[in-house]
């Protein structure tokens, strides 16, 4: 067994990113069970078969990379790995209402199911799992779509980090768009969700 705690933490950012790669390599070829400590989200998804989040000494969650991605079950894992929106709804029947906005149940394709009985549920969305467009997207598509504007923007390279108020919300959402999708500050916008990649957090 490999034991490995925090080894690339010393390494400049180029050098740390190539490192992950090798220490995968490596791992394949001679096959051998690796445990490997990290505070680096990214070290962990590219090294890991599976992930153990830990919080204050106790297992919140351990899963593959993917789901551990795109369904934590708790707030603390989503929030710890990778960027996300936090949103919350109240449930009436067959409505989930956000602030500022609703959308039906039946686009969740029975995944609300485990959560029958809860009036409040608290929703994790990703930043890039969020559409911005500047006209109204076509309602065949079956995706709800929300009026905003652009609170705020920062150009990180490979993608734009885009704050966005949702009209008649005090939310702020993050949102990531490609290098060439540039929206002005408080310019109007059109938010598209898709309720699949909108993780229900216990």
């Amino acid at each position: 067994m490999l034991l490995l705690d925090e080894p690339l933490s010393n390494l400049d950012a180029n050098l740390r990113e190539e490192m992950r790669f090798e220490i995968r390599r490596l791992h394949d070829e001679f096959q051998i069970t690796t445990v490997y400590v990290t505070h680096d989200q990214g070290e962990a998804m590219v090294t890991s078969d599976r992930i153990a989040v830990m919080n204050e000494g106790r297992i919140e969650q351990v899963d593959d990379p993917f789901t551990l991605y795109t369904k934590p079950k708790t707030r603390f894992v989503a929030g710890f790995v990778g960027r996300t929106n936090f949103v919350e709804a109240e449930r009436s029947g067959d409505t989930l209402g956000f602030e500022g906005f609703s959308m039906s149940t039946r686009l969740f394709n029975g995944a609300l199911d485990e959560s029958d009985g809860k009036a409040k549920l608290l929703f994790s969305v990703r930043p890039q799992s969020i559409t911005l467009c500047r006209t109204e997207p076509r309602k065949d598509a079956g995706l709800p779509a929300f009026k905003g504007s652009v609170a705020s923007r920062a150009f990180l390279g490979e993608f734009w980090d885009y704050v966005i108020a949702p009209e008649g919300s005090s939310l702020r959402l993050r949102v990531s768009a490609p290098p060439l999708e540039i929206y002005r500050p408080n310019e109007s916008v059109w938010l598209q969700f898709d309720p699949k990649q909108m993780a229900i957090l216990a």
